[in-house]
């Protein structure tokens, strides 16, 4: 019998590859513009979470939409340099009409609408319908508009055309599970350990061995260069506690109760105490690099 404990323990542990974190709001190089979480459950104890995160990534050159899978019937995940991962990304905005919509990161001062999914999105240029969204212009240069920010606009009032269709939510899961949940915000926690494989002290003396950048150009000893290595490792393991105990998601009660969820069918027993933090406004590392 499937129990909130193993729910739990799954999404703690969720590392897949070197790809994958848990739930990125956050993530540097992505503007964040909006998120939602889907939970399904089917017979057998199956179960799966697919996570929404919209976001507008300039090195990708467009608004992505992710979608991260959790569960233990997931199938057709992506494959990528060798491994699988739980993410699924696309686009929801057709592409020429973005481009096209779009100059080094800024709105073009002539476009008018983006394609999104077949249906026109009206795209505004009047600083006062981001004044009154509470949207503050960056202005990079003098009235001009970021991606970001037109898309933070626009979605207020097209939000479901932006976010996954079931087909694209099924991707990877099995046909049969019934999504017995939607959360459009919620408190949350961005949790990532940093992998960091276990290096002898004679691997280090090859590596210094061999490394003539460090030896001559940095001036360090074989002593100094392993003593910073063992320092670093120090510092990351410090990091990894920190995040396991105070983000890991079975600390707090938001996924606490999307287990109780999963396991018992009813979904009143999702009662947050927590406030919401998932507005764009909330994570503004997001985007950062």
């Amino acid at each position: 019998m499937l129990t909130e404990e193993q729910i739990l323990a799954q999404l703690d542990n969720y590392k897949w590859g070197y790809y994958c974190h848990f739930i990125d709001l956050g993530y540097a190089y992505s503007y964040l513009i909006d998120s939602r979480l889907n939970i399904f459950r089917g017979d057998n104890d199956r179960w799966a979470i697919a996570a929404e995160r919209l976001g507008y990534n300039p090195r990708a050159g467009g608004i992505m939409l992710d979608i991260c899978y959790y569960g233990n019937c997931l199938i057709n995940l992506e494959h990528y340099n060798g491994q699988d991962t739980n993410y699924y990304t696309l686009s929801p905005i057709e592409p020429d009409n973005f481009f096209d919509s779009t100059e080094m990161e800024i709105l073009t001062p002539k476009s008018e609408y983006w394609i999104v999914r077949g249906q026109q999105v009206k795209l505004s240029h009047n600083k006062q319908d981001y004044i009154n969204a509470n949207i503050e212009l960056c202005e990079d240069e003098p009235n001009t508009i970021r991606i970001e920010e037109a898309a933070r606009l626009a979605i207020i009032e097209n939000r479901e055309v932006f976010r996954a269709t079931n087909e694209e939510l099924y991707k990877s899961l099995p046909s049969d599970l019934e999504k017995i949940l939607v959360i459009d915000e919620w408190h949350h926690k961005d949790f990532s350990e940093i992998v960091q494989p276990t290096i002898s002290d004679q691997h280090l003396k090859q590596t210094f061995d061999i490394n003539k950048l460090v030896k001559q150009q940095l001036g360090l000893s074989e002593e100094e260069f392993v003593a910073l290595f063992r320092q670093q490792e120090t510092r990351t393991d410090e990091w990894n506690q920190n995040q396991w105990q105070d983000n890991r998601p079975s600390s707090y009660d938001t996924w606490q109760m999307i287990a109780k969820v999963i396991t018992t069918g009813d979904t009143s027993c999702y009662k947050p105490t927590l406030e919401a933090n998932t507005h764009w406004k909330n994570w503004p590392e997001s985007g950062s690099l």
